[in-house]
């Protein structure tokens, strides 16, 4: 090193004439011969102005390599706990009310530690290697113990207290128990939190293992139990974090954190090692995976039965099939169908839509989907959709739309299929566009080890170097100003002469008077399932597009894109309402199929 700081001084020793030198500690130049120090020193130059230089430091102490920045002790369960506290946050500034994180996703949250043991009892499960030692100084603690009674718990902290929850402040009143962590614990080398190594091997039956998909379920639980106006599909779309397009889905522009939701955990809260494969997600949620989750986590906590869903609720089937027929731009009028087809099969009742997780048939009500579901009845029931009734059907609306351009029009279904055709494709493309675009690496990069973190660094930084120079190269317009989120992914309105609007359309060309009341004129209707799949077996009924007509397809994969569900999904959801709606055919085929067994026997 003093050879290349000294290569540019080439004079000679006074004493012995060699030219050899080095730098002391003070900056002069002395002999490496003689040890003869001269008045010389080096000069630097002041590099404060000039990007991209380095000032070499010739003190030789300052040439140590750092030690590992500490950060505070925290568990696995508290990064649980800052998530949710985040996601309920964000629940907040979309429009729900405070009681959803201060008294009930506490309250799940209490009740969830307690069961897994790992707070609000006299012993908490800690790793058989490292010891802590919990204070009873604050008298809260006392009743940990005991079960949490839900939503009526007034000595414990709200939840908004623990947003600071990692911090080392004992005066703040906290629902965890106090920990002292031992020096050692501190010194992990293989996780950022003190027991990441132990939490990613534990398997312990009967215990639930914290992930951050069952944060999804958290939020939904709480959602659901304070009849909040947010279905299960809009959660999950609102997760989806695309950042590239300005659409109208919560988890698709995180307004909601999921996928890089570590990336909001203080700077304190180091991550690395196995954290990584606890925090870390590289997938999108899952609309059935999610709802699994949603019934494991309610099972696990025993929690009673949930808040009756009545008329006036957000979540029933009427109210939310008006939502999904504003969505699609269906016309008004059938929502009186779908009324009928909701008290018919009996869906719309209390009973069916009560979630209750500790009865013994306990029942679960995709409420979203079963909402479009009954619209897909209402198409079949109206239109048939077997690629023949409904453009015969077209025919006349269009021919007396030509005739009576000042009357009420009537709908016309090939109309409205070109206009959906062509907005559900664009909205696709950008939507698929948008997840290609996706960054998985977050700002705060995860490393394994200490080792890696300043390659991990170095890479990020190439990274962002990169997409600056390419998003100037490809797009040099200024951001949007993100929009406030909303349920709704279309806006129909009469003006646009492109994207034209049926709301306000007539079904006259599809109804008849039959007395006193409107029946349809299509009197044939297809199942959709002519025999169920047995109970043992996992899904109700298959899905084959080959199976089906083209218009029927066509509404599925509209639906299904709305809701970011699998086709298939929704297929099973619409056999559902078909068997209780037509129990007559079914009983007739069951028979049928009873008869020709019992024949065959004899």
């Amino acid at each position: 090193m003093d050879l290349e700081e000294t290569r540019e001084f080439r004079e000679r020793c006074s004493q012995c004439a060699a030219v050899s030198w080095g730098l002391t500690d003070e900056g002069k130049y002395y002999c490496t011969s003689c040890h003869n120090v001269t008045e010389r020193s080096r000069e630097v130059i002041d590099t404060g102005a000039i990007p991209n230089t380095k000032i070499q430091a010739i003190n030789r102490g300052l040439k140590r390599k750092r030690k590992l920045e500490k950060g505070w002790d925290w568990y696995v369960c508290e990064g649980f706990q800052h998530i949710l506290y985040q996601q309920a946050e964000a629940l907040q500034s979309l429009g729900v009310g405070p009681e959803l994180k201060n008294e009930v996703l506490h309250n799940f949250w209490k009740r969830y530690l307690q069961k897994s043991k790992q707070a609000y009892c006299k012993n908490p499960v800690h790793t058989s290697r490292r010891k802590t030692t919990v204070l009873e100084d604050n008298s809260s603690h006392s009743d940990w113990e005991s079960e949490p009674e839900l939503l009526s718990d007034v000595s414990c902290p709200s939840f908004a207290e623990s947003g600071a929850e990692s911090q080392p402040d004992v005066r703040t009143p906290k629902p965890f128990p106090i920990i002292k962590a031992s020096h050692s614990e501190t010194t992990s080398v293989c996780s950022g939190s003190l027991d990441g190594v132990e939490y990613s091997l534990r398997k312990e039956k009967g215990i639930m293992k914290m992930s951050v998909p069952r944060t999804l379920a958290f939020c939904y639980l709480s959602l659901l139990w304070q009849r909040e106006t947010i279905t299960l599909s809009d959660l999950l779309s609102t997760y989806l974090i695309l950042k590239v397009f300005q659409k109208y889905r919560f988890v698709e522009e995180e307004h909601i954190p999921y996928i890089h939701a570590f990336q909001h955990f203080p700077e304190e809260m180091k991550l690395y090692g196995r954290d990584k494969g606890i925090f870390a997600i590289e997938s999108w949620p899952n609309y059935e995976v999610i709802f699994k989750k949603i019934i494991e986590v309610a099972t696990f906590l025993d929690l009673p039965r949930f808040p009756d869903i009545t008329e006036n609720c957000y979540l029933h089937p009427n109210i939310l099939c008006m939502k999904y027929l504003m969505e699609v731009n269906l016309p008004d009028e059938m929502h009186n169908l779908t009324c009928l087809v909701v008290k018919a099969t009996g869906i719309g009742e209390v009973d069916f839509l009560r979630f209750d997780p500790i009865a013994k048939k306990a029942k679960t009500v995709k409420y979203d989907v079963q909402a479009v579901a009954v619209i897909v009845v209402a198409l079949k029931l109206l239109f048939l959709l077997d690629d023949n009734l409904e453009w015969s059907l077209s025919n006349i609306a269009k021919k007396y739309n030509e005739k009576n351009k000042e009357d009420k029009p009537w709908f016309d279904f090939r109309k409205w299929y070109q206009v959906m055709k062509k907005a559900i494709d664009e909205k696709k493309q950008k939507w698929e566009e948008a997840r290609a675009k996706f960054l998985w690496k977050g700002e705060k990069p995860i490393y394994y080890s200490a080792i890696d973190r300043p390659v991990v660094y170095k890479r990020r930084e190439m990274l962002v170097s990169l997409q600056k120079q390419f998003s100037t190269l490809v797009d040099s317009a200024p951001n949007i100003e993100k929009k406030k989120p909303s349920s709704f992914q279309f806006n129909w309105t009469e003006e646009d002469s492109e994207r034209p609007c049926f709301h306000g359309h007539s079904l006259q060309g599809v109804l008849q008077q039959k007395g006193q009341s409107l029946t349809t004129k299509n009197s044939l209707y297809w199942l959709s399932t002519q025999k169920f799949c047995k109970s043992h077996c996992k899904h109700v009924t298959t899905y084959e597009e080959s199976n089906f007509s083209l218009s029927y397809q066509f509404i599925l994969n509209l639906f299904s894109f709305l809701l970011r569900i699998k086709t298939s999904f929704l297929h099973e959801e619409v056999s559902l309402i078909e068997k209780r709606l037509f129990k007559a055919k079914y009983n007739k085929t069951n028979k049928k199929s009873s008869r020709s067994r019992k024949t065959r026997k004899c």
